[in-house]
């Protein structure tokens, strides 16, 4: 199995992934241990002053005034984890919470928190043992980190609530701890308010999307380019030197990956042929400019993520130096505000795909086509309802783009009077990503059946590619009506599991 070796100076996007979704083992660089300990031996020598210092011998937020003494620093950073631990609602994914819990453990190791060695382990212990803490969808307002998620991550840490095991049986954390000879925690100065104040959440989110919508933008190319094969369309406005001149990279990239499917068609163009157009419409003709913009967006949200997996979010923080200094790194804007911009070019992208699929559908814009591409027209209904349900997707999309990160609301008696609600941000996102697939799918299902009803026209190879794999996948073709939903959902794994682009690539080259 791979193995991730955590140190001092953060991680990668593969890292996340290779832990969140593959179940990597973690291992703690000697680097990171040497790190750790220096930094707790500052925090044990300022829990020795008589001087307050916020998080070693205070309160929190807005009970930071109360110097705390020695004999009650244990109860206190426990009572934060309990106390913090007050989500509700639905659990979260197991891939989320697991990317959570390991980019805490990655600020943990970077020496600037003050944790233990022995903490930091029963971290990578946990995540290895196939522990997955109860997290809840609600109860972080992106500011002072995910305080709710983390907590419960940090209460599985004390031996105490619920956690999944690696069977998939939720059962008291104890008890699969000392099921995997893993010790409890007992939490010392600081350690608490540092298992608890990160972005983590929110980040682990924003790096799966990252993921995952990379392959979805290939395949938003490939059903495009069916679409417009499909329409009849004219591949000439995918030309490269169209695009130089406005040289957006994600636009280049885009008409590029298109016209290296549609390369060989025997469909475009047609048009000219027998009913001349001297334009296509926009869903078809500025398909890469919209997919374009929102690959570009992914760009400015990769480097974001890039960024934030290399910092050390804490508050407070222990500097080389010996201080250990208040801060407001944990705040979540930089990462609600890409999230929030991704929901928005996920929106578009699957607006402009639902627009393409209906016009596959309509009659007097298909140029030939059957009216809902039915076998018998009147008496079947063919792929009408299929677009009801894309369209229903598209207009919850829209919905999921109305901006998480433009609302805040205060906290912790006015001491935390303006959050980020990245947290809610990423978690619109989660549901953007999953809708986007599927309306992809049902624009694939159109598009493909489209083609194969325009007899004596060859497609191009790697759409016949794109359309034998989808077959071989279950989705069938032309005919009269039958219950659609399982075909739709035969064609949503096909697109999630990133198979569209898997089929084309032998054809294509590797697509951009």
């Amino acid at each position: 199995m791979h193995t991730v070796v955590v140190g001092t100076s953060g991680v990668t996007a593969s890292d996340v992934l290779a832990v969140a979704r593959d179940g990597a083992r973690i291992e703690l660089s000697d680097e990171a241990v040497a790190a750790l300990a220096a930094a707790r031996e500052i925090v044990d020598a300022l829990a020795a002053k008589p001087e307050p210092v916020y998080g070693v011998s205070t309160g929190f937020g807005a009970l930071a005034s109360r110097h705390i003494s020695p004999e009650l620093r244990a109860q206190l950073q426990r009572n934060i984890v309990r106390s913090h631990a007050a989500g509700l609602g639905p659990r979260v994914e197991r891939e989320v919470v697991r990317a959570l819990m390991f980019l805490r453990l990655k600020t943990v190791c970077s020496g600037h928190t003050g944790v233990r060695p022995e903490v930091a382990q029963t971290m990578a212990d946990v995540l290895n043992a196939g522990i997955t803490p109860v997290v809840h969808e609600y109860g972080s307002l992106g500011c002072s980190g995910d305080l709710a998620p983390l907590s419960h991550c940090a209460l599985t840490l004390m031996g105490e609530g619920d956690a999944e095991g690696p069977d998939g049986v939720v059962r008291p954390a104890g008890e699969l701890l000392a099921e995997h000879g893993i010790t409890p925690v007992e939490l010392r100065e600081k350690e608490g308010l540092a298992l608890l104040n990160g972005t983590d959440g929110m980040l682990g989110m924003l790096v799966m999307a990252l993921a995952d919508l990379d392959t979805l933008y290939k395949s938003a190319d490939i059903t495009a380019a069916l679409s417009l094969e499909a329409l009849l369309g004219t591949d000439k406005v995918l030309a490269p030197e169209l695009h130089a001149i406005r040289p957006h990279p994600g636009q280049g990239a885009a008409a590029a990956n298109m016209l290296a499917v549609l390369k060989g068609s025997g469909l475009t163009g047609h048009h000219q042929d027998d009913a001349p157009r001297v334009q296509d419409a926009y869903s078809v003709r500025c398909a890469p400019q919209v997919a374009g913009a929102g690959r570009d967006t992914l760009a400015h949200a990769r480097l974001v993520a890039e960024r934030e997996l290399a910092s050390a979010v804490d508050n407070p923080v222990v500097l080389p130096d010996g201080r250990v200094e208040s801060n407001g790194n944990f705040h979540g804007a930089p990462v609600a505000y890409v999230l929030d911009f991704l929901a928005i070019a996920v929106a578009d992208l699957a607006s402009i795909a639902e627009r393409r699929t209906d016009r596959l559908l309509d009659k007097n814009r298909s140029h030939g086509l059957p009216p809902f591409l039915a076998d018998d027209a009147g008496v079947d209904s063919g792929l009408m309802i299929a677009q009801y349900t894309q369209a229903a997707l598209v207009s919850e999309l829209k919905r999921l783009a109305v901006p998480a990160s433009a609302d805040s609301i205060p906290s912790s008696a006015m001491q935390e009077d303006h959050v980020s609600m990245g947290w809610s941000a990423a978690r619109k996102l989660r549901t953007a990503v999953d809708n986007l697939a599927r309306v992809l799918a049902v624009e694939l299902y159109a598009a493909t059946r489209a083609i194969e009803l325009r007899e004596g026209l060859a497609p191009a190879p790697a759409s016949q590619a794109a359309i034998d794999a989808v077959r071989a996948a279950g989705v069938q073709g032309p005919g009269p009506d039958r219950f659609l939903a399982p075909d739709l959902a035969a064609a949503d794994a096909f697109v999630r599991a990133g198979l569209l682009v898997t089929a084309v690539e032998p054809v294509t080259g590797p697509l951009l």
